[in-house]
């Protein structure tokens, strides 16, 4: 089992530091992880939360809602879905009571990269914990918050 302190060689001068530079150190290793799992696919982890957003979503939804929806605020958004929709995996449709407004939907090639993203998705990233433990993990992450 990892220790925070070996792992970075640093001393912490209580607890509460100590876990969030946990935090901190464990988001940056889950994000390389999960860069390096997309690659393959030709997609990010922002992409591929916003295909899974519109999948969920089950119809069109606007650029604003798919940014309120998303796990990382990114200003990018707008920059992630045109490479989406140069892709073919999602599609732009304009909103016929408000020219202003666009509405996103995702296609069935994105349907598809879903369900083979599916196939080799893991969780091996929370091997470690029981379910409880994840239950527990994440609870305290909503206390944080």
């Amino acid at each position: 089992m990892g220790d925070i302190s070996k792992d970075i060689k640093s001393k912490f001068p209580n607890a509460k530091v100590k876990a969030l530079i946990n935090i901190i150190y464990t988001a940056n290793w889950v994000n390389s992880i999960q860069n390096e799992f997309f690659k393959p696919f030709g997609i990010s982890p922002q992409q591929f939360n916003i295909l899974r957003i519109l999948r969920g979503a089950g119809e069109p939804v606007s650029v604003q809602t798919i940014k309120e929806r998303m796990l990382e605020r990114s200003p990018n958004a707008t920059r992630l879905m045109d490479k989406l929709c140069a892709k073919k995996l999602i599609n732009r449709l304009p909103c016929p009571g408000d020219r202003r407004v666009v509405h996103i939907e995702i296609t069935k090639l994105g349907l598809g990269l879903l369900e083979d993203i599916a196939k080799d998705f893991n969780e091996d990233l929370l091997t470690n914990l029981s379910n409880e433990e994840a239950t527990q993990l994440s609870d305290l992450l909503d206390k944080i918050r």
